[in-house]
């Protein structure tokens, strides 16, 4: 028993119940606990992108075989193109069966208009598959890790585990700086783990107190 209480997921669990309990009994207190949500999702948001590109670079780098480098970096990012397709394609399966949000009071002045006339304009601009490749390619991986362009990333990656893979010895030092900054990262992400249950308890507080 004392196994489950120290459970990640255990833990995950009891805050969204009490994050639904607060946000249907005190609601104008659920509110204010918003910021520990969004900043949950801004600290795993953040490792995103440093862990893709050391997790890629070292694969690719530790490669003998050039043929097979190419071939991992083709399939991961088709990998990540299928997955975000089926994961789009479950969630319109889900919102059309579950319909989240029906019954929901959201007053529209509410909503944030800057953020959804960003979206609309990045949609108007997206004009095919021509824009959409040119876009894979980041002007500066600097930028690409600063935005999250998980793409981007992952084709530099790629590029420069293949370089890396093919200077021999000489590559060694930097390969082992990338391999000690993942476990680095890794530790970041272990740490930022522990602090789920308070993120899931403001941001389900907050949503059943809001809405």
């Amino acid at each position: 028993m004392q196994r489950i209480y120290k459970s990640l997921y255990f833990q995950v669990i009891v805050a969204i119940i009490i994050g639904v309990a607060l946000g249907h009994f005190f609601p104008e207190f659920a509110v204010q606990l918003k910021p520990l949500g969004d900043g949950f999702i801004k600290l795993v948001k953040m490792m995103i992108g440093p862990v893709v590109f050391c997790t890629i670079v070292t694969g690719i780098a530790g490669m003998q075989d050039m043929k097979k480098v190419g071939r991992v970096g083709v399939k991961a990012i088709l990998y990540f193109e299928i997955l975000t397709t089926v994961a789009l394609l479950i969630g319109l399966l889900m919102i059309n069966l579950l319909k989240p949000g029906a019954g929901m009071h959201i007053d529209p002045n509410t909503l944030d208009t800057n953020a959804l006339k960003a979206f609309t304009t990045q949609k108007q601009e997206n004009k095919g598959l021509v824009d959409f490749l040119l876009h894979i390619i980041p002007e500066n991986i600097i930028d690409a890790l600063a935005k999250g362009e998980l793409l981007q990333i992952l084709l530099f990656s790629v590029l420069f585990g293949f370089g890396l893979s093919k200077i021999d010895d000489k590559a060694q030092p930097v390969i082992k700086g990338i391999q000690s900054l993942s476990a680095g990262l890794f530790a970041v992400i272990h740490i930022i783990m522990k602090v789920a249950p308070i993120g899931a308890l403001g941001a389900m507080g907050f949503t059943i107190g809001k809405y």
